[in-house]
């Protein structure tokens, strides 16, 4: 299915990511000397962790709202856009990004995963739209620490995706108050799924008030986390 996408706003000299490149195909974030997804397969991390995590499938609808910590290459919503291209929508992404790539990076990163539809996002981020429609989503990238833009923020989420770099090269991203924030932008039995399973990740999130859960991670990885806010 092909995706449209209508540009509602548009916002230029964006703080941009510095990269490399791994094998030539994978962006790493020189700043965090992390990759921006599974040098395995990303978009079947993404699903696995994000959409399975959160079980997307069986619960978006009309009105749902999904969040996400670290936009990076837009992987999390093309991935969420795919699986939910027969939604009529509206379905609320918002997603929060300190250092958003340049739009050449982001379509040689996703150059990667041809079974997605990724020229509308392309052509919408190029343009320097930061929120736009895409299928039945509705996206807002907000630029910015998220430990500003966060608390400024008046949404509430049903489910989170926590993708920022790892928390040993990105603690900022990670910490009490930060995961505080995420609680309090949850709806009451909202979801979220992160990749990671450090523990001290769990331990904020828990004393934030999710009920915090390990799972199986992907690929090489034994464990994840998942969450529902009680």
């Amino acid at each position: 299915m092909k995706f449209t996408c209508v540009i509602k706003q548009s916002r230029m000299n964006d703080q941009l990511a510095d990269i490399t490149w791994k094998d030539n195909r994978t962006p790493v974030a020189t700043r965090f000397d992390d990759p921006y997804f599974s040098l395995h397969d990303g978009l079947a991390e993404t699903r696995h962790v994000f959409l399975d995590g959160n079980r997307i499938a069986q619960r978006a609808g009309p009105g749902f709202h999904i969040a996400e910590l670290g936009f990076g290459t837009g992987l999390n919503l093309l991935a969420t856009a795919h699986a939910l291209q027969d939604q009529s929508g509206p379905i609320v992404y918002t997603s929060f990004e300190a250092y958003p790539l340049h739009a050449d990076d982001m379509a040689r990163a996703l150059a990667a995963f041809p079974t997605l539809d990724t020229a509308p996002l392309l052509a919408a981020w190029s343009q320097g739209a930061r929120q736009f429609t895409l299928g039945p989503l509705h996206v807002h990238v907000i630029l910015g620490d998220a430990r500003d833009t966060l608390p400024e923020w008046s949404g509430l989420a049903d489910a989170w995706y926590l993708d920022g770099f790892s928390p040993a090269k990105n603690p900022e991203l990670w910490n009490d108050a930060l995961m505080a924030q995420v609680a309090r932008h949850t709806r009451r039995g909202g979801t979220f799924a992160t990749y990671t399973a450090a523990g001290a990740v769990r331990r904020a999130l828990a004393t934030a008030g999710f009920d915090v859960n390990r799972q199986k991670g992907f690929a090489h990885k034994r464990h994840m986390t998942t969450g529902i806010l009680t």
